[in-house]
């Protein structure tokens, strides 16, 4: 009769087959699937990693076939991290900042060797205070690029606490539970803008909920500044009358002027549109309508070398902000 196998003598054979496991997978797969798991999606994490679809498919399976487990969990409307693909992710975060370490350090050896540095901001922050700064940051560090993309303040945090980004700019103030590190950067509040013949034109300052009764100008889908704006709309209970959504402040400001609504603008932009055009600048009284924008980072020791540049480049010209918004004319008086 055959002798039952005992447990103690199976062991090794499972040992043996976790040891000859081959993981195969480079720096283009972890990229990859680093995309996917921030974008929920191997659609929008292809197209964020710039690859086919297809390609990338592709190399998500093998990834899994050759870890033996899966990574992800595909649902209809996107996918999710199985317990495996969390773990990978961590790792795959490590691995692509001591990459970007590596190249900081070598920055100053190999001329060529590029560096790049991810910075996450608020719809403000990214289109009235980073364009010029970064400008003269990119001119005078012409190895360095930086990858700049718009979110929610909230979601910057987010991802800066979980090591998604270098750099965020957010207009919120950051829990101390989140323990990140701060910078101040800049100053600035929301306005509301109205066509120069409108029944909240002859108005000094409104409440954001008292002008909800009117129809609005919007920005597209998505905006952080849209979410913010739909966010108190909803807390009032009610909704914003889009009439139309744009993608920019010049258009915004210009459909306005044209009489089909109102907005609310950063008052840095509202002041530069209303030099040229007939709209009137209303106060919002509303608490969130300051905007005080800041600095955030995990940790700026454990930044690379290129990212401490942009930091300390960020904290430099954040002075020369300031002294620029306490320069800035006030709005025509509104009659």
């Amino acid at each position: 009769m055959r002798k039952a196998l005992s447990l103690p003598q199976a062991l090794p054979k499972a040992h043996e087959r976790a040891a000859t496991m081959s993981i195969r997978f480079d720096l283009v797969d972890l990229r990859l699937f680093l995309c996917v798991a921030e974008t929920a999606s191997i659609t929008q994490g292809a197209s964020r990693a710039n690859m086919a679809l297809a390609s990338a498919s592709e190399r998500i399976r093998a990834m899994e076939k050759s870890l033996g487990v899966a990574l992800l969990d595909r649902k209809p409307r996107g996918v999710r991290l199985t317990a495996a693909g969390s773990a990978l992710e961590r790792h795959a975060r490590i691995v692509m900042h001591d990459l970007e370490e590596m190249r900081g350090d070598l920055n100053n050896f190999a001329q060529g060797l590029r560096s790049r540095v991810r910075v996450l901001a608020n719809t403000v922050a990214t289109v009235e205070f980073l364009p010029p700064t970064l400008a003269v940051f990119l001119a005078t560090h012409p190895n360095i690029d930086v990858d700049l993309e718009q979110r929610h303040s909230n979601e910057v945090i987010r991802a800066i606490s979980e090591g998604g980004s270098d750099i965020g700019i957010i207009a919120e103030a950051v829990d101390p539970a989140e323990e990140l590190e701060t910078y101040p950067f800049a100053e600035d509040r929301l306005v509301l803008i109205t066509p120069g013949q409108h029944p909240l034109s002859r108005r000094r300052e409104v409440a954001f909920s008292d002008t909800l009764d009117h129809d609005f100008i919007g920005f597209v889908p998505g905006t952080a500044l849209q979410k913010t704006l739909d966010h108190h709309a909803m807390r009032s209970g009610r909704r914003l009358k889009l009439r139309v959504r744009l993608s920019n402040f010049d258009s915004i400001a210009r459909m306005v002027e044209s009489g089909i609504g109102v907005a609310v603008l950063p008052n840095r932009a509202a002041l530069r549109y209303q030099q040229s055009m007939a709209i009137q600048i209303i106060q919002l009284t509303d608490r969130w309508a300051p905007r005080h924008f800041t600095i955030c980072v995990r940790s700026f020791e454990s930044l690379p070398p290129h990212a401490k540049l942009l930091v300390e480049h960020l904290k430099k010209h954040s002075k020369a902000f300031s002294d620029l918004n306490s320069s800035l004319a006030k709005p025509r008086t509104n009659r």
